[in-house]
């Protein structure tokens, strides 16, 4: 909680915040564009539904954060939105919202496939969820100790526990594949070094934070592409439909 008021400020212009923003909005358009109402989980300092409603300005849109810290920093970048506190693992929600998503929320949670169950129940059958976690177990380093992570993500693993969970995937893939190197690089440091701001990683030189904003603008036309899955990158998007009652298996 701690941390939500220099993140506040760090998101609008951090490459790989407006990054994610650009590719989830193009994937609510995509798989959900009838959508009317969205609840995002996790929402924190609301940047991403920010996004949303700059994109689907008549979407109805939901926040809920463990921490109300965060809250107070949503409320002042969306004043039309609503805002709740609430714990992941226990929503008061039942076929609710048309799209719920959780982006770099489940790996805080021990209980993540627990939380997959109550998006299941919170989402309107033909509804769905969109999701993003890190990726790749080898890049664990102190960064994601101070970050709170319970684990990264193994390829695969997030779109097989959305499926037992009783959703239809539409789309599993890699994102931030093109920077993997450089991401590898910065944590095998962090590895050797004493870290402890989960921030500093943010701090970069602004010249090059344009080059990296760059280069991931080319690698989302790759995943746009239909049928392409990216295999690798340091984060993973799954998109995921709740089924209607009586519809036959995938």
């Amino acid at each position: 909680p701690a941390y939500f008021a220099r993140l506040a400020k760090v998101e609008p212009r951090h490459f790989w915040f407006r990054n994610r923003n650009a590719l989830l909005t193009w994937a609510l358009d995509k798989f959900f564009p009838d959508a009317r109402s969205l609840l995002e989980i996790g929402c924190g300092t609301g940047f991403v539904l920010s996004g949303f409603q700059a994109a689907r300005p008549h979407l109805s849109l939901h926040g809920s954060e463990l921490h109300t810290q965060g809250l107070a920093f949503a409320r002042r970048r969306l004043s039309n939105a609503q805002f709740f506190q609430a714990d992941a693992r226990r929503l008061p929600f039942r076929a609710a919202f048309d799209v719920i998503g959780a982006f770099d929320v489940l790996e805080h949670i021990d209980e993540d496939e627990m939380v997959l169950g109550q998006l299941y129940d919170a989402v309107r059958p033909g509804g769905g969820v969109m999701l993003t976690v890190p990726q790749h177990r080898w890049l664990w380093s102190s960064v994601d100790a101070l970050s709170g992570h319970k684990r990264r993500y193994a390829v695969g693993e997030l779109a097989d526990k959305v499926r037992r969970a009783g959703f239809e995937v539409q789309l599993a893939t890699s994102f931030v594949a093109l920077l993997l190197p450089l991401i590898w690089a910065a944590r095998r440091k962090s590895r050797a070094a004493d870290v402890d701001d989960v921030m500093a990683q943010f701090d970069i030189n602004p010249w090059l934070n344009e080059a990296l904003h760059a280069a991931l603008r080319v690698e989302q036309a790759i995943v746009r592409i239909p049928g392409v899955s990216v295999p690798w990158g340091s984060s993973a998007l799954v998109i995921a439909r709740r089924p209607h009652p009586g519809s036959p298996p995938p």
